[in-house]
């Protein structure tokens, strides 16, 4: 499965979580910008949801594709904040909660890039099953 959100690429991340003291207690929270960055991504990936969770073991390719400026050059790699697994981390938990797989534990093979793109800009992503067993080649 291979397919490619075109949206301006969040920079929010799902370590952005905040603490309240809630009657002397701490309380975990997700702040507004997280929570709209979820949101948007989630309406960009429900049109590819499969219709039944994806199972075993999984390959993720992503490129992040960020809006040249003035300053970069097409295609050039992205050495700026934020970092590809925090990025991925947000990413991964938004298509956890619309069901593309049971668990993105499952996913045991990740390849992640950062890019700065003139056109188009987005997240393109590609899902592949990989075999229960990896080949392993043996010398004689």
């Amino acid at each position: 499965m291979k397919f490619f959100l075109l949206l301006d690429p969040p920079t929010v991340t799902a370590q952005e979580k905040k603490v309240a003291i809630i009657r002397g207690k701490p309380r975990i929270y997700e702040p507004e910008n997280v929570a709209k960055a979820k949101a948007e991504l989630k309406k960009y990936l429900k049109p590819f949801v499969p219709k039944s969770p994806l199972n075993g073991p999984l390959k993720l390719t992503v490129s992040w594709l960020f809006y040249i400026g003035t300053k970069h050059k097409h295609m050039e790699y992205r050495m700026t904040k934020p970092d590809t697994d925090n990025l991925e981390k947000l990413l991964k938990d938004c298509m956890t909660e619309l069901k593309f797989w049971e668990d993105d534990a499952q996913v045991a093979v990740e390849h992640v890039e950062k890019l700065w793109s003139k056109e188009p800009t987005g997240i393109s992503i590609e899902i592949t099953a990989l075999p229960k067993f990896k080949e392993v080649a043996h010398d004689n």
